[in-house]
């Protein structure tokens, strides 16, 4: 059973370290991981939304949490349009799977909904979001920061039309921005000491497949099998070569190495 409520005072080392645990997984594919920090940074923020800050309990444990900020679409003339973005959405690694990060968000959708905010637009996964019912953020005019757009950019609206004749650049609150390395370090030296993932080469997947997928997926230029979590099931599947038998092996190779692909 899935308890939803906000987040306490109490709370808030308990969170920071499930958001580590959650997102340690990263470690496979990147130095150092952040979120925790941004976690414990956001709620100083003045862009920080206490009244969505949700966590989720299982038989009274802390296993998942959400947060969310204000952002801002700008138009090309200038004009600023307040939207929310979530993140981080956290689930602790044991409890992946199991529909808690879907149920934060759609407790917090209904919460934002009722306090009057119309769209989240996010960073999020081609993968999973739209099941949520995100779409390509392209589809409303609305872009990243430096103009351009990609499928990770999604938009939601929490109310029918809100989006509508709004369009422009997404801008997240400065505090995305501001996690140098040594502070996050610093942060990190108060949690019990962690090694980081074994990185696994991109060539042990590469020696599983064959002819035409072998070489799609050698056009990825990925490094590490780790660098497959920003790379959406659809965008593989439409490569040459990649046939059910192909996305199976890659599916069960990330799976053997403690990643989901596709899955929530």
């Amino acid at each position: 059973m899935i308890h939803l409520r906000l987040e306490k005072a109490a709370d808030h080392r308990a969170v920071e370290e499930l958001t580590r645990e959650a997102f340690w997984i990263n470690t496979d594919c990147r130095p150092y991981i952040d979120e925790h920090y941004l976690v414990h940074k956001l709620r100083d923020s003045s862009a920080f939304i206490p009244e969505l800050d949700y966590v989720a309990e299982v038989n009274r444990r802390l296993v998942g949490n959400i947060m969310y900020s204000r952002s801002k679409i700008v138009s090309p003339e200038g004009v600023e349009h307040e939207v929310l973005s979530f993140g981080p959405l956290s689930v602790l690694p044991e409890f992946q799977g199991r529909g808690i990060g879907k149920a934060l968000m759609r407790e917090s959708f209904e919460r934002a909904r009722g306090l009057g905010f119309g769209a989240i637009v996010i960073f999020g996964h081609p993968d999973y979001h739209p099941r949520l019912g995100f779409r390509r953020a392209s589809d409303f005019g609305i872009t990243a920061a430096d103009g351009t757009t990609f499928p990770a950019i999604m938009a939601l609206e929490l109310v029918p039309g809100s989006l509508d004749g709004i369009t422009g650049r997404l801008y997240f609150d400065a505090v995305y921005e501001d996690l140098p390395e040594d502070e996050v370090m610093a942060f990190d030296a108060r949690f019990p000491s962690k090694k980081p993932r074994s990185k696994v080469p991109i060539d042990l997947l590469l020696e599983r497949l064959k002819g035409e997928a072998k070489e799609s997926v050698k056009g990825l230029k990925l490094t590490y099998l780790g660098d497959f979590h920003r790379i959406a099931v659809e965008q593989v599947a439409n490569l040459r070569g990649i046939d059910a038998e192909a996305l199976a092996t890659i599916r069960s190779t990330l799976q053997e190495h403690g990643r989901l692909w596709g899955n929530a």
